[in-house]
């Protein structure tokens, strides 16, 4: 990588010396996987769907990347105050998007998750989930600032609302995403084991709530435990990765991305199987996990509790999220509209990875204080 001089002391050159080299190369090459998988998987879907530019998706993807390396190299340059300032903001805002779009949002699919405004449609999710993280990590650092607080508590009411108008749209993965984070944060700050109790008491009961309450749910649910009631789009998704081979049919020359619902979101992975091999899917996944691990060594090397929880959460986070999607499209998990981050076509998908990761990146970029005893 280039270096700078000792003497350069300005913004941008303090940037570069304390930032993530290897996190912002694997996001890299990630945007560039996806605009090369855009180009596999978008003409298709703009066909089906009835667009007069077959390269409709394609365009739009190419825009959303560019708007992602920005947002997440600014991001990135954050002081671990400033990460604070702007979650704060983004998590008002997307808060209150959340609970508007439940009058006024469009419906797509039997949920209503999404807002039209200009032309696009804004998904108000994906930007409250590393909003809440950051948020909540630094509430749970108060506790060895301020002990006669309950900032657990506090910080449960900030989580509570945030996952009820999650499922009300309904969203059912996105709810268990940002659970998963949350509950990371919470045991990295050191989670009391009452809390550890009444999370697992009530991630029983929220999971048998929701399996009698939507229907969708119990299907997908059983139709995973029941190989014979597989739904269509799985038996496509597993033929296409099947037909691939361990080094594809070629780019360009899928056929089962014809018949797959959503090729160029949910599906794509499966289009990377048909077109580009097992060989392909395994580099896919060797990146995501270099990105996740490399960002929660990082995070783990910071003495402040706030940037150790936050940074460790957004990163496991951003890592859970492609799990997910890989093992819904590889039969090894139920069906869930679930993005493959940076890979898969979606605008408000693709910001709030770049949010995640940036944020990330700027909570653990090398300081002056390290965890003692870590290297």
């Amino acid at each position: 990588m280039t270096t700078l001089a000792r003497s350069d002391t300005s913004m941008l050159a303090e940037w570069w010396r304390t930032v993530d080299h290897g996190i912002i190369i694997g996001a890299m090459v990630l945007l560039a996987c996806g605009m090369l998988l855009s180009l596999a998987a978008g003409p298709t879907a703009a066909e089906r769907i009835g667009y007069n530019n077959t390269f409709h998706f394609v365009f739009r993807h190419a825009g959303f990347v560019v708007g992602a390396i920005i947002i997440m190299l600014v991001t990135s340059m954050l002081t671990e105050s400033w990460a604070r300032r702007l979650a704060l903001l983004i998590f008002i805002g997307a808060f209150l998007l959340m609970a508007v779009l439940l009058v006024i949002g469009h419906e797509v699919k039997g949920s209503q998750r999404w807002i039209s405004l200009g032309g696009f449609s804004i998904q108000p999710s994906e930007f409250v989930k590393p909003a809440l993280i950051v948020l909540a990590s630094w509430l749970l650092a108060q506790r060895q600032r301020l002990k006669t607080v309950p900032w657990e508590v506090l910080t449960f009411f900030l989580f509570a609302p945030t996952v009820g108008l999650l499922l009300l749209q309904p969203d059912v993965g996105q709810t268990a995403l940002l659970t998963a984070a949350f509950l990371i944060a919470f045991f990295v700050s050191g989670l009391p084991l009452i809390w550890a109790a009444a999370f697992g008491v009530g991630g029983v009961l929220t999971g048998l709530g929701l399996y009698f309450s939507f229907e969708h749910v119990r299907y997908r649910i059983q139709s995973f435990l029941n190989p014979n009631e597989a739904s269509y789009q799985l038996d496509q998704a597993h033929e296409a990765i099947a037909r691939g081979g361990l080094l594809g049919v070629g780019p360009g020359e899928g056929r089962i991305k014809e018949d797959l619902p959503d090729p160029h979101t949910d599906f794509i992975y499966s289009v990377a199987g048909e077109e580009f091999g097992y060989i392909a899917c395994l580099g896919l996944l060797i990146i995501f996990a270099v990105i996740a691990l490399r960002g929660v060594m990082a995070a783990s090397r910071r003495a402040d509790p706030y940037p150790r929880a936050a940074g460790t959460a957004l990163f496991f986070m951003f890592g859970l999220q492609a799990v997910i999607n890989v093992g819904v499209n590889v039969g090894m998990l139920p069906t869930k509209g679930m993005t493959l981050p940076f890979i898969s076509y979606g605008g408000s998908s693709m910001i709030g990875t770049a949010l995640t990761l940036g944020l990330g990146l700027a909570l653990t970029r090398k300081r002056a204080e390290f965890h003692p005893g870590i290297k």
